[in-house]
């Protein structure tokens, strides 16, 4: 069931949604056609008539089993009518012959029995799909940890504890829709088919499991070949050149293995497996593997609310942002060096791979790794490849390979692998003992941890670093992307030149990300600078280019580039029109329409992302924002009033409520509104606002306070900086305006704003 509309909305069209019944979910019955005539789909068993070998490895694997039909075959858990748990709202599981049902908690709250579908995977734990109305697939979130006993497996457990009827993250909600992202990676060749007017879905695949051709591409004509013998004749009619395990050798006194092909290493490989194994948003169907990630996908970049300063994953965010970061990716390690391709497991046990490029008489010692031989704080996974358990059961291990660093973690906030385990030491004890064993000197490492963390504590050094790590060619480029991005906050003279330079990188993810920032910059530039990525051979860089340009006036740019462009904005709302099932979707139109200048239809997908989730804060801040435009300033305040019901802990909220109330003179309660925004961010954020307001209401003494506060924990803020050296001026405290005004000019050394204020304040003093 579907949330109702919110209350501010005067009507929202119905939908249709589609019943479901029993003998009605037949999805492997119609498998999808392929978009070309040639090369086709042809499934794994046509795979296995050449290749048994490979096939041979690739039965029982994780890929092999990754989605299967229920049948008692295939299910592990306990359907013996087992209540998951002691409390009476937990869900039963039951069988009846060799159906399989769950009785649970529908969206409305009432019981609801639902026939289990397909098998999601089989080790640590298991999920169930549900076939709910309008060709829905809901992940249950329940799963079955299929660990042993001995190790607290064989039980049925939550995923999501908190997550009651009504909560997108409930089994009924839109998070848990599977059509959206998980089954392209548990399925070959998945086309995700949502009609957003049926508000339904007509998904299909052509093989359930990871199968042969979601790696090698559609295989036909080189099925059709290896049947008439020419598939070894130069051409092998695969559509994926997949390049395989290098080759390493260990040079004469070498402790360290290096390539030994000749050239750069191929990233096709990586680029297919982070298809499935990183944090992305997938915005077309049909891509395969043969064509660049960012044809299909846009990558997740090393986000606040993902990964820690220095890298280390702060949320699921699977591998390739890890491996990215990595020593052995710049050097040309991919992923089938380590693990073989169609089995998956590691080529080797133990610290046995890892020295099969690293020595094992110069690493796999106690002089070394500092524990006792054959223990397991031995392994070089243990220090090098930390695990964090995502999921409830699934102990995952980082694959950025880093060296620990105790003597960084509390200037980057962030964890340190030695104390994971010595958890009653603390990591200056860490680094103490890693110096001890191995002197002051560290081994070279990445600069991205202090540019980042500088940026995200606003520090005065932030714009320098950041500028510094996108001009590092040898910085990671998932690192000097996140650079490209953070400095949106930061555009002055000196860093608008460096975004120049980072649109022409040769990576496609700086490129990317440096197209996103240039929307921040004015109208001539953006149309100077963009127009050259609408041709960009990736589709995510050219659809940031098109996203940044829009509203760009027609004349700023050349015929040739406004059809380049067009055709982008449209490959733009295909884009849009595949995920339009998503909030972030809708939001993602609206903020089009309103770079159009076409307010109405901005307003439609804004209360549209807020049908699909009236929690979502993002949507119904720009909604709020939308409705000042045209003049509702009340209708907004509704708008936010309704989400922070919902969401009551959201500083955003607060803060664009007390905005509002500002611009209608309501001084009281906007104090509440801001002062709450501050308090719930606690790092200095929203304090401007408040400051100003406190000075206009006479409490100045205050007003100084709370923005000098919010500077000790944000001290390159530039809001923050401009603020103290003006209202110091306006009292007459020219000492203390200056030296404002210094800072800001040490913050911003390219802007000529900041030297024109403190000229402005350091000249004679006005008679």
């Amino acid at each position: 069931m579907r949330r109702a509309p919110p209350s501010w909305r005067a009507a929202v069209g119905g939908v249709a949604l589609a019943l479901w019944g029993a003998g009605c979910f037949e999805p492997a019955s119609t498998p999808a056609a392929p978009t070309q005539a040639e090369p086709g789909y042809v499934g794994s068993a046509a795979c296995a008539e050449c290749h048994a070998r490979e096939a041979a490895a690739f039965e029982g694997s994780h890929h092999d089993l990754a989605m299967e039909a229920a049948s008692p075959d295939t299910l592990l858990g306990d359907f013996a009518y087992a209540r998951a748990a002691a409390a009476s709202t937990s869900p039963r599981f039951l069988r009846e012959g060799n159906r399989f049902r769950v009785e649970a908690r529908g969206a409305d709250g009432a019981s609801v029995t639902r026939e289990v579908a397909w098998a999601f995977g089989v080790e640590p734990l298991q999920q169930l799909l549900l076939p709910a109305p309008g060709g829905r697939l809901q992940a249950f979130g329940w799963a079955w940890d299929a660990r042993s006993a001995e190790a607290g497996g064989q039980r049925w457990f939550a995923l999501f504890p908190e997550a009651a009827p009504g909560d997108p993250l409930h089994w009924t909600g839109y998070e848990q829709t599977a059509n959206h992202q998980c089954i392209e990676c548990h399925t070959t060749n998945y086309r995700k088919a949502y009609d957003r007017e049926r508000d339904a879905y007509a998904s299909e695949w052509s093989e359930a499991g990871v199968g042969c051709e979601a790696c090698h591409g559609p295989a036909s004509a080189h099925v059709v070949r290896a049947r008439e013998g020419r598939a070894k004749d130069g051409d092998s009619g695969l559509v994926a050149d997949l390049a395989g395990a290098g080759s390493w050798r260990f040079a004469e006194g070498a402790a360290i293995a290096r390539r030994a092909l000749p050239g750069p290493p191929s990233r096709a490989e990586a680029d297919l497996c982070a298809r499935c194994h990183a944090r992305r948003e997938r915005f077309a169907d049909g891509d395969r593997p043969d064509r660049p990630l960012l044809d299909a996908h846009r990558p997740a970049l090393l986000e606040p609310h993902l990964y820690h300063a220095d890298g280390q994953p702060r949320d699921e965010v699977y591998v390739w942002g890890s491996f990215l970061q990595s020593r052995m990716a710049a050097a040309g390690v991919t992923c089938s060096d380590c693990h073989e391709p169609h089995s998956l497991q590691t080529r080797a046990e133990g610290n046995a791979l890892c020295s099969s490029c690293h020595s094992a008489a110069v690493y796999d010692t106690p002089e070394h790794h500092r524990h006792a031989p054959g223990s397991e704080a031995a392994l070089c996974a243990s220090c090098h490849m930390p695990t964090q358990v995502f999921m409830g059961v699934d102990a995952r291990r980082e694959h950025a390979f880093r060296v620990p660093r105790p003597d960084r973690a509390e200037a980057l906030d962030a964890p340190d692998v030695c104390t994971g385990c010595h958890a009653q030491r603390d990591p200056d004890w860490a680094a103490r003992a890693i110096e001890a064993w191995h002197g002051p000197e560290r081994p070279p490492t990445w600069h991205f941890p202090e540019a980042l963390a500088s940026a995200r504590a606003a520090r005065p050094d932030a714009a320098a670093k950041l500028m510094a790590l996108l001009g590092g060619a040898e910085e990671p480029a998932i690192a000097r992307a996140t650079a490209a991005r953070e400095l949106g906050a930061l555009l002055d003279a000196s860093t608008v030149r460096a975004l120049e330079r980072a649109l022409g990188d040769p990576d496609p993810l700086v490129r990317m990300a440096a197209a996103e920032t240039a929307a921040g910059l004015p109208p001539p530039l953006r149309a100077e600078w963009l127009a050259g990525l609408l041709g960009d051979r990736q589709r995510a860089v050219r659809l940031a280019a098109a996203r940044s340009l829009t509203g760009v006036p027609d004349e700023m740019l050349g015929a040739r580039d406004r059809a380049r462009l067009a055709r982008a904005q449209a490959e733009l709302r295909a884009a849009a029109a595949r995920n339009a099932d998503r909030p972030e979707a809708r939001l993602a139109l609206a903020q089009l329409h309103a770079q159009r200048g076409e307010l109405d239809a901005a307003l439609r997908e804004a209360e549209d992302a807020l049908v699909l989730d009236p929690a979502f804060v993002p949507a119904a801040v720009n909604l709020a924002d939308l409705l000042r435009a045209q003049g509702h300033d009340e209708a907004g305040g509704a708008v936010l009033r309704e989400a922070l019901a919902l969401t009551p802990q959201s500083p955003e909220l607060h803060h664009a409520l007390g905005l509002l109330q500002v611009r209608r003179g309501r001084r009281d309660e906007a104090m509440d509104s801001l002062s709450r925004a501050a308090e719930l961010a606690g790092d200095g954020r929203y304090a401007y606002p408040l400051g100003l307001l406190l000075v206009e209401e006479g409490r100045v003494a205050e007003g100084l306070r709370a923005l000098e506060e919010a500077l000790a924990s944000r001290p390159g803020d530039r809001d923050l900086l401009v603020a103290l050296a003006t209202l110091h001026r306006d009292r007459g405290d020219r000492e203390a305006a200056v030296g404002y005004a210094r800072r800001l000019v040490e913050t911003s050394p390219g802007d000529p704003r900041a030297a024109s204020l403190l000229d402005a304040l350091s000249g004679p003093s006005p008679r």
